[in-house]
């Protein structure tokens, strides 16, 4: 972890391995989610033309065309009642749990989120994209893999180019990631966090 940061500079002649990204999306199908439904998918973009065309929409941050790759992480436009009463199937199929045992909290989740307002369940979806983002940077940490998280992006120029509105995804985080150039000189800096009594309080019996 003091390995990392926001890389500004990457290096554009690295590549990442196919091994590395399948690590990547392995490491965000991993990823904790409210009630396990996953409502948020991964676009891997590994396309020069296209990084560069999206880093006009990225406020002009570089690291968007040099990056080996950009994870884009999306949710999911419409959650609706099919979309939680396949989550249940999964459940179903891979752990064989009994309909009687599960049929309770699915009519439970369908009852919740039909009385949801649409800006009401977005935002507890984008909740979830970040929870993915977090493990993300802690996967790339661990792997030495170089990113640098972004909000400052320009997400419906972001689905139109890459036509994520036909997927049914809207873009809410973007994570560049790659191997940071030798020239990059915040690698070298160190980090500015606050002392861990300042960050942290502690409640012990």
């Amino acid at each position: 972890m003091q390995w990392r940061y926001a890389v500004k500079k990457f290096d554009s002649k690295r590549i990442l391995s196919k091994d590395t990204i399948e690590g990547l999306k392995q490491a965000f199908n991993l990823t904790a989610t409210s009630y396990g439904l996953q409502p948020i998918k991964l676009v891997v973009l590994q396309n020069k033309e296209l990084q560069n065309k999206l880093v006009g929409f990225s406020y002009g941050q570089q690291q968007v065309g040099d990056a080996s790759h950009v994870l884009i992480i999306c949710i999911e436009n419409h959650i609706d009642t099919d979309f939680i009463i396949g989550y249940f199937e999964r459940v179903r199929r891979i752990r064989g749990t009994q309909n009687e045992i599960l049929k309770p909290f699915q009519d439970s989740l369908v009852k919740s989120f039909s009385k949801k307002e649409t800006d009401e369940v977005r935002t507890w979806a984008t909740y979830q994209a970040y929870l993915a983002l977090g493990n993300l940077l802690s996967y790339c940490a661990l792997e030495q893999i170089d990113s640098c998280p972004m909000e400052g992006f320009l997400p419906q120029e972001y689905d139109t180019l890459l036509r994520l509105n036909e997927k049914g995804l809207s873009s809410v985080l973007v994570l560049p990631v790659g191997y940071r150039s030798k020239d990059d000189p915040f690698s070298k800096m160190g980090k500015v966090r606050k002392d861990i009594d300042e960050s942290v309080i502690e409640i012990i019996e």
